[in-house]
Parts: structure tokens; C-alpha cells; sequence
């Protein structure tokens, strides 16, 4: 009875902690409908700055929990900081836009954060006055775990008595509600979203400052920390205070029998709750519905048909690409293997969002189900490269069908973090099933047949295949399946008023792109050698997402150009000291500067070249 009794404890502790950070992110996204991935990072800030400040300085108990509260004002500060210089610009853009960019700052924070701290884990002192343990039933539970347990509800109270009993707190809960009608009563949004934004850092700056006597500090909190957080605001219902602390409690009391009672799904616990919470209540426990839908949609421009001109150039490109291994046998062509699966990734998330108007978080699933797929049936089944080549794109057909059929039902930020939760489900049971997947191991020995076997000729079967399936999705585009989507995406009740089954046609969507997502997948593994669970991550997926913005979402040949763009900026890159913080910057430039992309650059050039050559024909 005594050792459930301090597992309970502990899973109380942690939800301490995890309701901190969640009730940050729920309170941002209630009032500012900002994504922000870049949460973690505060929470990552906040613990380095109190490490910094409980060992610089000799402190006592009070210079101890003044450190804690210090660090989480820093934080608050560098939030209202950020708000005020980038994210300020980004109210009315959609998720996407706000997904990337503040992914953008979790590779700008992650660099100075190493600069200033080192790559080396930092351990922090006990909590003076709390560094025993004391004996409940016999077991011994930390000092420290007890007062978390009573920090959070402590927290809690705090928050809600700012809420309900400041003027402040009713405009922050008004602005939660209907935040047009708090703008057209005179309220200063510019000056209530800041200070929304400031508390929302404040906790979880404090969420990290607190973690400094449990655990070590290192880089790779943000990102550890970010999709526990996520979880327990869409359990708890996005904008819920209340909310997340229940879902935090639920999340992390599970973990912690999880652990004892299912060892090889406790990383996909908090995930197949979520997916459950999502389909049977999207809204959340004490959400409300319509809560999840943020920003508006990008404003999408007509899809064209290829001219004359745009065919001869792609014409001269494709002959220049068939040409490549005449001039180079070495290093080029595997980048451009690279750069042609990419491009192939990336098209098949931009038709998913820019025709059928489904924004996805977790577009490496289909991804890493290809590639899985394959390599476990060269692995197990014995078949060769050509047969996997098939398979591989059906399975990951198979699970976007699967997905796709709970997905569909769902819109905004919901159907995205449905998304996300099935990636993070097919990562984890990746990641866990060792004797299948061989684990974070992966699967080695994925080598292409004979005949494909040299870089050139692999180099032309990606080529060949990459160019189907570009053509595949433009051919569907300009289809009456692709004109369905496309109403659907820019007016779901129009089309479903003209008795067209739109659910059914976004489902046949989600399976198209899984299938060429999945055979994206497959030219990858034989392309390495090799698969690895962070072919099914959430970073990878967030690739896909910046390359989709980087060419332009509402032009078909944007996800090529921002592939393209992409794989070379982070091949040179990265071979840079600091190379996130150069591409985390780059990232910010085109979400604030260039939000169609380059596609949207490029656009106005050539249609006045076009309308200077028609004139000149006619005269």
C-alpha cells in the first residue's frame, strides 16, 4: 500500500509541474489563439536562469524561492518581449504560420541557451530546508515532492482569484470568450494580449525554475516538456485553467502507474488519451466548443493550369535533372535525392492543407509508416526493394485511412492536434517495440536491388517516382475530387448544401497523401540504409510545415521550391556554429516578411513578364 501510495505522490508532484507550463499555454492560447510551440522554451529559460541564480549566489531558503520567482519574472519579461517584436504581427495569420514561427524561436532560444550555459547537463542544488525525505507507510517520498503538491493548487487559486476578482482577469476571460466584442467595447487588445502573454511565460518560467532540485537542466527540455503540455491543454479544454490542472493530475498520476502497470506504452499513454478526449469530446474536458478555432484561414488564390511557358521550363529542368549524373557522381546526387524525397513530402502536406484546407501537425506519420512498413517487410518477409516499394505506400495509405476517418470529423486546432497525437503514437510505439522495430536502434541493412545500387541509378528511380507523384497531385487538383476539396476548404456548408459528401472526399484526400507521403518514406529508408524512430517525430513533421511556408501553402509549386530551399540552406547550415540560431532567424524573416512564401514572390515577376510578352506578340 505504501509504494502505490508514493507513486501517487509522485504522479502528484509531476502534475504540479505540468500544470504550471499547461495552464500557461492555455491561458495564451485562450485570448491570443497563438499556437506556441515555443512554451518549452520558457520553461527551459526558467530553469537556467535559477540555476544560474541558487548557485552564482549563496542564498538561503528565502534567496532560494525569491531565485524561483526572479527567474520566472525574467521569463515573463523575455515573453512580452518576444510578443511585442514578432508574434504581435501574427494574430491573423493561420495556425500554420503561428506553429512555425514559434518553432522558429525554439531554435533561436535553443542556440543562445548553449552559448550562454554550454551543451553540458547542469545539476542544481536541493531545496534548502527541503532536501530530506520523509516515511509515509514506510516509503520514503522527498520533502520537496510535497510542497509541489501543494505549489500547484496554491497556483491555482492565485489564478483564478486574478480572474474572477481583478478587472483585468474579467477582460482576459471576456477576450476568452469573444475577443472581437471585448475589441469593439474600446479594450486595448495590443495592451491585454501582452499581458496574457507575460503571465502565460511568468508560469512556465516558474514551471522550469521549480524543476531545478528535481532534475537536471539541459537543451532538451523545451521539446521534451512541449508535447506533455499539449496534451493536457486539449484534454483540459483549450483556454481552462481548471482544465489543465485536472488533466495535468490525470496525465501524470497515469504516468506514474503507467510506468509500473503497462512498461511498454507509457510513452503513448498521454497520447491515446488525448486521441480518445479529441474524438469523444474535441472541446476538452472543460472546453467549449468553437474554442479550438483560431486564426483565420490563409486567404488561398486560385489554382492555374500550366501555361505554355511554365511547361517549357519545367521541361528544361527535368532534362537538366536527367543530365545531373553525367556531371557529378558523388556528394550532389545524394543531396538531390534528398531534395527530390523532400519535395515529394513537402507536396503532399501542401495538397492536404492548401487544397483540402486540413491543417496537420503530425504529417511524419504517414511518413514514418512508409518507411517502417518497407523495412519490416524486407526484414521479416524476405521481399526486395520493388515489392517494398509498393507496400510501403499502402501502409501508409492504410494508417492515413485509419487516421483520416477520426480526423475529418474534426476542424481547426483539433483536427491538427489529433494529427500530431497520431504521430506521436506511431513514434512512440515505434521507439518502444524493440523487439520489432529495434527500438531508438532502428532497422538497418535497407539496401536498394542490385540494378538500383549505384547513386545514379537510385538517383533516377527517385526522380521517376517523385515526378508521378508531383504529377499525380496536380492532375487531382485540377479534378473535380480536387474542385470538391477546394469548395470545401473555402466553404464546408456550400458544398454539403449541393448534396456533395465532403467528409468522404477529405478522407479520400487523407489517403491519397499518405500513400505518397508513405512512398516519400520508402525512397528515404533505401536512400539511408537505415529508419529511425525521428523519421516519426514531431521536428520532422514541423520540417514539412516550414517547407510548405517556405515555398508558399497556396501555390502548387510552392512545397518545391520551399523543399528545394530547405534541404540546401540546411545542408550549408548546419555545418555553421550555432546553425539553429541562424535558421530559427531565417524561419522569422519569411514568416513575418514573406507570408506567401516564395512561390508569392516569384508570382507578381512572372506575371509581368507574361503580360510583357503578350504585348509585345500584339504589337
Amino acid at each position: 500500500m505504501g509504494f502505490y501510495l508514493a507513486q501517487l505522490l509522485t504522479g502528484l508532484a509531476n502534475a504540479s509541474s505540468l500544470f504550471l507550463i499547461a495552464s500557461g499555454l492555455s491561458i495564451i492560447f485562450g485570448v491570443t489563439r497563438i499556437v506556441n510551440f515555443a512554451h518549452g522554451s520558457f520553461f527551459m529559460i526558467g530553469a537556467y536562469l535559477a540555476y544560474s541564480c541558487v548557485t552564482w549566489f549563496d542564498v538561503g531558503i528565502l534567496g532560494f524561492w525569491g531565485s524561483m520567482l526572479f527567474a520566472a519574472l525574467c521569463v515573463a519579461v523575455i515573453g512580452g518581449v518576444i510578443e511585442i517584436l514578432l508574434l504581435r504581427r501574427l494574430y491573423k495569420s493561420p495556425e500554420l504560420f503561428q506553429l512555425v514561427a514559434t518553432f522558429g524561436i525554439v531554435l533561436v532560444v535553443q542556440d543562445i541557451a548553449l552559448a550562454i550555459w554550454g551543451a553540458e547537463d547542469l545539476l542544481g542544488p536541493r531545496a534548502p530546508g527541503l532536501d530530506r525525505a520523509v516515511r509515509i507507510l514506510g516509503e520514503p517520498i522527498p520533502e520537496y515532492d510535497l510542497a509541489l503538491i501543494v505549489i500547484g493548487p496554491l497556483v491555482l487559486g492565485l489564478v483564478w482569484l486574478l480572474f474572477h476578482r481583478t478587472h483585468w482577469g474579467i477582460l482576459v476571460r471576456a477576450a476568452t470568450q469573444d475577443r472581437e466584442m471585448v475589441a469593439a467595447l474600446g479594450v486595448n487588445q495590443q495592451w491585454l494580449f501582452t499581458s496574457t502573454f507575460m503571465l502565460g511565460s511568468f508560469l512556465a518560467g516558474l514551471g522550469g525554475a521549480l524543476q531545478v532540485p528535481r532534475e537536471s537542466v539541459s537543451l532538451l527540455m523545451d521539446l521534451s516538456i512541449i508535447g506533455e503540455a499539449f496534451v493536457v491543454v486539449v484534454i483540459g479544454g483549450m483556454g481552462s485553467v481548471t482544465g489543465a490542472f485536472i488533466a495535468a493530475i490525470l496525465i501524470s498520476v497515469l504516468n506514474s502507474f503507467g510506468i509500473l502497470l503497462f512498461p511498454s506504452i507509457s510513452l503513448l499513454l498521454p497520447f491515446l488519451v488525448m486521441a480518445v478526449v479529441l474524438i469523444v469530446r474535441p472541446w476538452g474536458l472543460l472546453g467549449k466548443p468553437g474554442s479550438g478555432h483560431g486564426a483565420p484561414e490563409a486567404p488561398q488564390d486560385p489554382l492555374r493550369l500550366l501555361g505554355k511557358r511554365a511547361i517549357w521550363a519545367w521541361a528544361l529542368i527535368l532534362a537538366a535533372l536527367l543530365t545531373l549524373p553525367l556531371a557529378d557522381d558523388g556528394f550532389l546526387l545524394v543531396l538531390m535525392v534528398d531534395v527530390l524525397i523532400a519535395i515529394l513530402f513537402a507536396a503532399s502536406l501542401q495538397f492536404l492543407m492548401g487544397v483540402g484546407g486540413m491543417v496537420s501537425f503530425g504529417h511524419a506519420a504517414y511518413f514514418g509508416l512508409g518507411a517502417y512498413g518497407a523495412a519490416l517487410c524486407v526484414k521479416y518477409a524476405n521481399i526486395s526493394m520493388e515489392f517494398a516499394l509498393v507496400a510501403g505506400p499502402v501502409i501508409g495509405a492504410l494508417g492515413a485511412l485509419f487516421f483520416g476517418w477520426f480526423c475529418v470529423r474534426l476542424s481547426g486546432v483539433y483536427l491538427a492536434m489529433l494529427t500530431l497525437a497520431a504521430a506521436q503514437i506511431l513514434w512512440g510505439i515505434a521507439f518502444q517495440w524493440q523487439d520489432v522495430t529495434g527500438g531508438d536502434d532502428g532497422i538497418l541493412g535497407l539496401w536498394p536491388s542490385e540494378w538500383a545500387s549505384s547513386q545514379s541509378a537510385y538517383f533516377y528511380l527517385t526522380l521517376v517516382l517523385c515526378s508521378i507523384g508531383l504529377m499525380l497531385l496536380r492532375r487531382i487538383a485540377h479534378s473535380p475530387f480536387g474542385y470538391v476539396l477546394r469548395g470545401g476548404r473555402d466553404s464546408a456548408l456550400r458544398i454539403e448544401a449541393i448534396g456533395l459528401d465532403l467528409k468522404a472526399h477529405q478522407w479520400m484526400g487523407f489517403a491519397l497523401v499518405g500513400g505518397l507521403a508513405g512512398l516519400a518514406g520508402v525512397l528515404f529508408a533505401f536512400s539511408k540504409g537505415s529508419i529511425f524512430p525521428d523519421s516519426l517525430s514531431i521536428p520532422h513533421s514541423v520540417d514539412a510545415l516550414i517547407m510548405v511556408l517556405l515555398g508558399g501553402i497556396q501555390s502548387l509549386i510552392g512545397p518545391i521550391l520551399g523543399a528545394v530551399s530547405f534541404i540546401l540552406l540546411e545542408d550549408w547550415i548546419s555545418r555553421l556554429d550555432y546553425w539553429r540560431f541562424i535558421f530559427g532567424t531565417i524561419i522569422l524573416l519569411i514568416v513575418v516578411t514573406a507570408p506567401n512564401g516564395l512561390a508569392g514572390l516569384l508570382a507578381p515577376l512572372w506575371h509581368k513578364r507574361r503580360q510583357r510578352s503578350g504585348k509585345g506578340q500584339s504589337q
